[in-house]
């Protein structure tokens, strides 16, 4: 191997060790993790297991909540001179850019008041509707109408099935901040194998629907008590398929419907 000059001589058995990885090479990113959420251990973080982008940090009454996509970072916590010396801590070891507050992230929109924290995907629901060619469809007051069934083998085929998965993953994403929609796309999936035209239907039923509130979001408040609520309904042999039970589960995070 030839060595650039100043590394040895030509006929040296000597090898370069690569130290630090390329931006752009595949193994860039997990080095690139690897690196920073060690010296976030090292600094007395502690690693989800659940989530390892999600690491966090208890010290009496201050906790700090960091969570990494990328190369983009989410500092949160009670405590403003803990995310001072954080961020301090970080730009020592690391290059950062401190964007202040949070604003938008991966498609959401945060916006605070004195109120409370509201989170919304207007602008990454309006990129569907226009992507789709619904953009000035008529609105619908509803996803889908009650007791509405969908089978397996009612309709026909649709001829490029990619259309129906990517309006469906699509939608799935927009379930973070729209839990009203969570049924409506738990059903959808079922039938990503092998979609035909009513399940494209009522796919496009769902779009009016965020057609009529594309802004609409959760909303957590700075004033209510933190308690979670459950509810739970099932429809007997409801699928008309396996003739199994469908259920409905939803919680509620204080005065915001979470899931």
């Amino acid at each position: 191997m030839k060595l650039p000059p100043g590394f040895g001589l030509k006929d040296s058995s000597k090898v370069c060790k690569l130290k630090k990885s390329l931006y752009g090479l595949k193994q860039a990113s997990r080095q690139w993790f690897s690196k920073f959420s060690s010296t976030l251990i090292q600094h007395g973080f502690t690693q989800s297991m659940s989530d390892y982008s999600l690491l966090t940090q208890v010290k009496k009454t201050s906790f700090i909540i960091l969570l990494v996509y990328v190369d983009d970072i989410v500092i949160a916590s009670n405590d403003n001179l803990a995310i001072e010396e954080l961020t301090t801590f970080l730009n020592s070891v690391f290059s950062l850019k401190d964007l202040g507050e949070l604003k938008f992230f991966l498609g959401l929109e945060i916006a605070r008041s004195a109120k409370g924290i509201s989170l919304s995907q207007r602008k990454y629901a309006l990129e569907v509707l226009d992507d789709c060619g619904m953009l000035a469809c008529k609105p619908s007051s509803v996803p889908m109408e009650a007791n509405f069934k969908l089978s397996r083998e009612e309709g026909e085929l649709i001829s490029d099935p990619t259309i129906y998965k990517r309006l469906v993953g699509k939608l799935v994403y927009l379930t973070i901040t729209r839990p009203d929609l969570s049924y409506s796309m738990q059903l959808l999936s079922q039938f990503m194998d092998s979609p035909r035209q009513p399940h494209l239907d009522v796919a496009h039923k769902v779009l009016r629907y965020i057609k009529s509130s594309p802004g609409q979001g959760i909303f957590f408040s700075a004033s209510s008590e933190l308690h979670l609520k459950a509810f739970c309904d099932s429809d007997w042999a409801g699928c008309p398929d396996s003739r199994r039970s469908v259920t409905r589960f939803c919680i509620c995070l204080g005065d915001s419907l979470i899931s």
